[in-house]
């Protein structure tokens, strides 16, 4: 494939911010030598990458959205591309008040239609409004492309590619780095471990109830809490930790550092009752040797097939059961792991790369014929 200029846009990215998926799809793309531009919101770091724009943004809620806009779309309308590419639809808003009328977007899931966490349907129309633009769709699984069917029934299908998302590298095993941060973190005895974005349909609070009925049974069994709340599950996660002295939240982690808490824990536990369009934390996981709960949503059973175990969502006893089997069990666990990491080397950033060039190659023929 002839060397591309392409230009990405999200509104966040890691390490600046948790990781969106698309820090794989720009490293394949940059490893490729296109000449590739990762345009994004500056929120925390500036990023050492003359490769990556960062635009300054205010950092409180709804005022970060117009700066966010107006700025990208202004570099956007001020240079050229072969390839313009939005993640997710905030990510793309700023392309279509850009008047670029040739573009792809990746819609990850449809939380907006599925939830009834917003009053607000500004969400909703605007991912029917890119639906409809786009020259062409990508989405990280079945479940999602089947979601956009459903909810979106004259949405042209035929534009819609389903490319999973891929698993770095360097995520593996890291027994050394777990080692250090159980002597960090004071723990002995068995680990849970939940990690992301907490927000509600996350089901953090149904993992709390469950790890204190499973305690009654393991005595020495620790839970770990990784990750950031979302604006509305602040004064909720402030109230957590003062209540829960006995778990450990640990906050923002570092990218580096998650293989290392992967490894610690003996469980993974995702248990989101929401909407979800892929499975990165779990296939993270068991790259990294640990064995997986998750709720039995149908986009996990497609991602994961059968190298979890599945609990229905809400349910804290059933998943209370199921942490003390597998705590208990360790041959059950260690074959879930093994199996497991054979099964992940399917999800590589190689494999996602070549079929979103594929991709690449169908817009560009398909808009010079136009």
């Amino acid at each position: 494939m002839k060397k591309l200029k392409i230009c990405l846009v999200s509104l966040k990215i890691a390490p600046d911010s948790e990781r969106s998926g698309f820090e794989g799809i720009f490293d394949y793309l940059k490893k490729q030598n296109h000449d590739v531009k990762l345009v994004t919101g500056k929120w925390n770091i500036k990023l050492d990458d003359p490769k990556i724009v960062q635009v300054d943004l205010i950092r409180k809620r709804f005022l970060w959205a117009p700066q966010f806009v107006f700025k990208i779309a202004k570099y956007l309308r001020s240079h050229n591309f072969d390839i313009i590419h939005g993640n997710g639809a905030k990510g793309t808003l700023p392309i279509i008040f850009s008047n670029k009328k040739k573009f792809i977007s990746t819609i990850h899931d449809l939380g907006p239609f599925e939830t009834k966490f917003t009053t607000i349907p500004l969400e909703t129309y605007l991912i029917k409004y890119i639906i409809n633009k786009a020259t062409y769709i990508t989405t990280v699984s079945d479940y999602s492309k089947n979601g956009i069917k459903h909810y979106i029934p004259k949405a042209n299908l035929s534009k819609i590619q389903v490319i999973y998302n891929g698993i770095g590298d360097w995520f593996k095993p890291k027994p050394k780095e777990a080692q250090k941060l159980k002597e960090k973190l004071n723990i002995t005895g068995p680990v849970i471990f939940t990690f992301g974005r907490i927000a509600n349909y996350k089901g953090v609070s149904d993992i709390i109830a469950a790890y204190k009925i499973a305690k009654k049974k393991i005595p020495d069994l620790n839970f770990v809490i990784g990750g950031l709340p979302d604006f509305k599950m602040t004064s909720i996660y402030r109230k957590w930790k003062n209540q829960y002295k006995d778990i450990i939240f640990l906050g923002y982690i570092p990218e580096e550092e998650v293989p290392g808490y992967y490894t610690m824990a003996d469980i993974l536990i995702q248990y989101s009752f929401g909407s979800e369009g892929f499975g990165n934390t779990q296939l993270e996981a068991l790259a990294c040797g640990t064995s997986v709960i998750s709720s039995s949503l149908k986009v996990y059973h497609e991602i994961l097939q059968d190298n979890a175990i599945f609990i229905p969502p809400k349910n804290r006893q059933l998943l209370a059961e199921a942490i003390n089997k597998l705590i208990k069990d360790d041959t059950l666990r260690e074959n879930l792991v093994k199996k497991g990491q054979e099964f992940v080397k399917r999800y590589t950033w190689d494999s996602v790369g070549k079929r979103l060039e594929n991709v690449y190659q169908k817009f560009l023929i398909d808009t010079k014929n136009q």
